[in-house]
């Protein structure tokens, strides 16, 4: 990415969190900051090594220095984001160990609730599978215009809707944070299609299983997806 592309991206970005914050009331705090710099995160306009700017996102998030250093706290402490000394805040670059552990956490969770359908919602209404079918059809619509990262982000709120699955307001809180650093981890891959492809014709299957109530099928696919996906990404990680 050449230096123009790179401050025109981030131009892009900055227009989106004015956006979000638009649509925020006047009492959001930093909690509600944080979550705006979250997202970003998630949807890839963050890269790792990204510096962020008190004066620009005070500015654009509509808060004081004092709200946004809470939020770059709340973001540091959930491995958001890193403080350097005397150099300011950034975007952290993960490694293979954090491909191993977030994979690790990701069969945990997903491959769970999909397997605990079958006791908790074994009709599951068609209803509450609608989300997943919108990031599937925005993944295949996406792809068709070739537009990659956005199929990066749709396939984030698949898995983000699936695990919404559980009904647990404290594992979708977890799945924020996870998927935020599972976006850092796919940066390491430079050519976004070869990275998302594969996985959209995987998700309208998933979907499909779900659909048609299969549930220990659908569990079994699943963990074998991610199994996959953590080998592609550790290579990635290796061949660099």
């Amino acid at each position: 990415m050449t230096t123009g592309e790179a401050a025109d991206n981030r131009q892009a970005w900055l227009r989106t969190v004015a956006a979000d914050v638009a649509r925020l009331d006047r009492s959001s705090s930093a909690e509600r900051a944080a979550d705006i710099l979250r997202r970003s995160i998630t949807e890839g306009a963050l890269p790792p090594g990204a510096q962020l700017s008190e004066v620009e996102l005070t500015e654009v998030l509509e808060v004081s220095r004092n709200t946004l250093r809470e939020a770059f706290r709340l973001l540091t402490h959930e491995g958001l984001l890193i403080y350097k000394l005397h150099r300011g805040v950034f975007v952290p670059e993960l490694d293979e160990a954090d491909v191993v552990d977030l994979y690790r956490l990701r069969r945990v969770l997903e491959v769970d609730v999909v397997r605990g359908l079958a006791d908790r919602e074994p009709e599951l209404p068609a209803a509450r599978l609608e989300p997943l079918q919108d990031d599937v059809e925005a993944a295949e619509a996406a792809a068709l215009a070739d537009r990659w990262p956005a199929v990066g982000t749709a396939n984030m709120r698949f898995h983000q809707h699936l695990i919404g699955l559980a009904d647990s307001a404290r594992m979708d809180a977890m799945t924020g944070r996870l998927l935020a650093e599972l976006r850092l981890l796919f940066h390491v891959i430079a050519a976004p299609r070869e990275l998302h492809e594969p996985y959209i014709a995987r998700n309208r299957a998933l979907f499909e299983l779900l659909e048609a109530r299969r549930y220990d099928e659908a569990a079994a696919n699943l963990n074998q997806y991610l199994l996959e996906s953590e080998v592609a990404i550790l290579a990635a990680f290796r061949a660099r």
